[in-house]
C-alpha cells in the first residue's frame, strides 16, 4: 500500500523524484480504533501521520479544533518541537501512513521547499505556496480542454448567399466567422474576408460568398488540449481553428479568446470599456469583469494581482460611465471618487457601491441631481448593489463641493463618534476615478492635516481594531464561533490589519491608499521591522485568498466565513500562523495608541 501514496498531496509534492521513492519505501501503515489516541497533547511523535481512510479529531482539551480526513497530515509540531500542542484522536476506524520521524526530519533539512512548511516564518511559507501555484499554473492551463474555452457558434450559410447576407448574419450572431457549405465541401469566411473582397477587390455586396471562402480549415476535437490549438495556430499561421465533436463542427476558437484565457481577459475587457458608447455596452463589460475573477483564480493568479486587475477594470467602468452620463459642465467641475475596498484596490468579488463626487464649486442643481440618479442607477444595473449606508454619488452627503467636505472634516474631528470615525476611514481610503483629481488630493491633505497631531483622536480612531477578537486561542488553536463551526476571516483578521494599518498611515500622513503600499511605507519610516512588514503583508494576502476561494465556492456569497474542518492540514497551519501575526499586530497597536485606556 505505501507504493500507492499520493506524493502530489501538499507538501509532499515538493519532494524530488528520488526523495519520493525513499519516502514511499519507508512508509508503514497504522490502524486506529474509534476513540484511540494517536498522538497525545504534550507528547512527542515517532512518525508523521497521513490519513488514508477514516477521520481524526484534533482536540484542545474538550474543544474540537479540526476534523482531519484523507490526505491530511499531522503532527509536524510533535516531530519538530518534540511535543504536540493538541491531541489527535481517531473518530472512526482509521488507516494512516506512518512516515518515520528521522527520515521526515532529514527531508526537511535537505529539501528547503519541503521544509519550508515546517520551519519557515509565515511570510516565507506563504511565498512558497504562491510560487508553487505559479509554477503549476502553466501546466494546469495547458491541461485544459478546448471545449472548456469560449467558442463562437458554428453557424452555416450557403456558398450562393451574398456578401451582404453574410455580414448581417455575423452581426446577428455577434461572431466574426461563418461556415460555408459549397456542395460536399465546407469552408470558412470571416469579416476580414468580406472587407477585403469589397474594399480591396471591388466586389459587389450582392456577389455570392462562395468564391471568397477559405476551404483549408484547421480543425481540432473539443477534447484536445489547449496547447494543441496554440501549436496549430502557430504552425498554420491561422487566427482561428474549427472545433469538432464526433467529427461535426460545433464552434470556432478565435486566437483572441485563446490568448485571453491564457493571459486573462483583462486587456480585452478594458478595450471594450474604452470603446463603449452606451451604458448597455458597459453592462456587458461589467458581467465579463465578474466572470474574469473566477477565471483568474482558477489559473492560480495571486489574490493581490486579481484585486489589482479587477480594481483597474471597475475604475475604467465607472470612469466611462461618468463620461457618458455627466454633462460637460459637471465633468469640468468634479472629481469622481471610489472609497472602501474599491478605493484601496482590494475588492475582488463585487460588493455594494462606495463612491462619491467632489465639486470645485456650485454647479447647476438640476444637472447634478439628474447625474446623481443616473450614475447610481447605472452601477446598480451593472451589478453593484446600493450601499446600505448610502455612501454613493446619489447621496448629497457624499456628493458636494470641496469646501463642504472640509467643513465635514472639522465636524467629524471636533465631535467624534462612531459614525464620524467611519466617515474618516471611508474618505481616507478614497481614490480618484475621473475628472479633476487634484480636488481629491487637496481634500486628502486637508483631512490628514486636521488629524495628524491629534493623538487622542487617533487613539479613539484606532480603537475600532478591538471590535472583534482574533479567532485563535492561547495554544494557537483556531476558534470557530460562527454557526456551523465557521470563523469570520474579515472580522478576525482582515479588518484588524486594514484598519490598524490605516490608523498608523493616517498618523504618519501617508497618501497611499492600498494596505500593501501603506505597510511598505510604514516599514520605510521605521514603524515596522522589515521582517514583520513582510509577515503582515503575506498574512493579509493569505486571508484575502481564503476569503475569495470561499466566496467562489458558494453560489451565494457567505461573506468571509471559513470552516477550519474543510481546510487541508497545511491550510489550517498557515491560517493559524496568519492569525498569530494579526494577534501580534494588535498588541503593537494597543501599545502604540495606548488602547488600554478605553
Amino acid at each position: 500500500m505505501p507504493n500507492a501514496f499520493d506524493v502530489s498531496n501538499p507538501p509532499f509534492d515538493r519532494l524530488t523524484a528520488e526523495e519520493a521513492v525513499a519516502f514511499r519505501a519507508a512508509l508503514d501503515v497504522g490502524y486506529f480504533k474509534p476513540g484511540e489516541t494517536i498522538v497525545a497533547a504534550g507528547a512527542a511523535a515517532d512518525s508523521l501521520f497521513v490519513v488514508i481512510k477514516g477521520a481524526v479529531e484534533e482536540r484542545d482539551g474538550e474543544e474540537l479544533v479540526a476534523l482531519l480526513g484523507p490526505n491530511d497530515s499531522f503532527d509536524t509540531r510533535a516531530i519538530v518541537e518534540g511535543a504536540a500542542a493538541h491531541s489527535f484522536i481517531a473518530r472512526e476506524e482509521t488507516l494512516a501512513y506512518l512516515a518515520p520521524k528521522d527520515l521526515t526530519l532529514r527531508l526537511m533539512r535537505e529539501n528547503a521547499r519541503f521544509g519550508s512548511f515546517f520551519y519557515l516564518d509565515i511570510s516565507r511559507k506563504l511565498e512558497a505556496v504562491a510560487r508553487s501555484q505559479e509554477e503549476a499554473r502553466s501546466g494546469s492551463l495547458m491541461r485544459t480542454r478546448i471545449g472548456d474555452l469560449f467558442l463562437h457558434p458554428a453557424v452555416y450559410i450557403d456558398a450562393s448567399d451574398t456578401i451582404e447576407f453574410a455580414g448581417r448574419k455575423m452581426q446577428e450572431i455577434d461572431s466574426n466567422t461563418l461556415f460555408v457549405r459549397d456542395g460536399a465541401r465546407i469552408g470558412i469566411v470571416t469579416g476580414m474576408n468580406l472587407s477585403k473582397a469589397v474594399v480591396l477587390n471591388g466586389m459587389k455586396i450582392d456577389a455570392p460568398i462562395g468564391p471568397i471562402a477559405r476551404y483549408d480549415i484547421v480543425a481540432l476535437d473539443e477534447d484536445e488540449f489547449v496547447f494543441m490549438a496554440l501549436i496549430e495556430m502557430t504552425k498554420s499561421n491561422k487566427r482561428r481553428v474549427a472545433v469538432t465533436r464526433r467529427g461535426a463542427y460545433v464552434g470556432i476558437l478565435e486566437d483572441i479568446d485563446l490568448l485571453g484565457f491564457l493571459a486573462g481577459n483583462a486587456q480585452v475587457i478594458a478595450g471594450r470599456i474604452d470603446r463603449a458608447t452606451s451604458t448597455a455596452d458597459l453592462r456587458t463589460a461589467a458581467r465579463e469583469i465578474a466572470d474574469q475573477i473566477r477565471v483568474l483564480r482558477r489559473q492560480d493568479v495571486r489574490v493581490e494581482v486579481i484585486a489589482e486587475i479587477v480594481s483597474d477594470l471597475n475604475r475604467r467602468l465607472m470612469a466611462r460611465t461618468f463620461q457618458l452620463l455627466a454633462p460637460e459642465s459637471l465633468r469640468a467641475q468634479a472629481c469622481l471618487i471610489v472609497m472602501g475596498s474599491e478605493g484601496r484596490g482590494e475588492q475582488t468579488m463585487r460588493t455594494d457601491q462606495d463612491n462619491g463626487l467632489i465639486l470645485a464649486g456650485p454647479v447647476d442643481p438640476a444637472s447634478l441631481n439628474a447625474f446623481r440618479r443616473e450614475f447610481t442607477a447605472a452601477l446598480e444595473d451593472y451589478g453593484f448593489p446600493p450601499c446600505p449606508g448610502d455612501v454613493m454619488v446619489r447621496n448629497p452627503f457624499w456628493s458636494k463641493p470641496l469646501a463642504d467636505y472640509m467643513e465635514s472634516f472639522r465636524r467629524w474631528i471636533a465631535l467624534p463618534d462612531e459614525n464620524a470615525h467611519m466617515n474618516v476611514a471611508i474618505f481616507y481610503d478614497a481614490a480618484p476615478v475621473a475628472g479633476r483629481v487634484e480636488l481629491l488630493h487637496e481634500a486628502k491633505r486637508a483631512l490628514i492635516g486636521a488629524v495628524r497631531d491629534e493623538r487622542a483622536y487617533l487613539a479613539r480612531f484606532a480603537h475600532a481594531v478591538e471590535a472583534f477578537e482574533t479567532p485563535i486561542g492561547f495554544f494557537n488553536n483556531l476558534i470557530a464561533s460562527e454557526g456551523g463551526g465557521a470563523l469570520d476571516l474579515k472580522k478576525g483578521g482582515i479588518f484588524p490589519i486594514v484598519h490598524g494599518v490605516r490608523s498608523l498611515a493616517l498618523e504618519h500622513g501617508l497618501l497611499e491608499t492600498s494596505t500593501d503600499e501603506r505597510i511598505g511605507r510604514l516599514a520605510e519610516k521605521g514603524v515596522f521591522r522589515e521582517d514583520f512588514a513582510r509577515d503582515l503583508k503575506q498574512s493579509f494576502h493569505y486571508l484575502l485568498a481564503l476569503r475569495l476561494d470561499s466566496q467562489l465556492e458558494q453560489e451565494k456569497d457567505r461573506g468571509a466565513l471559513v470552516k477550519p474542518a474543510e481546510l487541508s492540514s497545511v491550510e489550517r497551519d498557515l491560517l493559524r500562523d496568519a492569525f498569530k501575526v494579526v494577534k501580534t499586530f494588535r498588541e503593537i497597536l494597543r501599545r502604540h495608541f495606548n488602547l488600554g485606556m478605553f
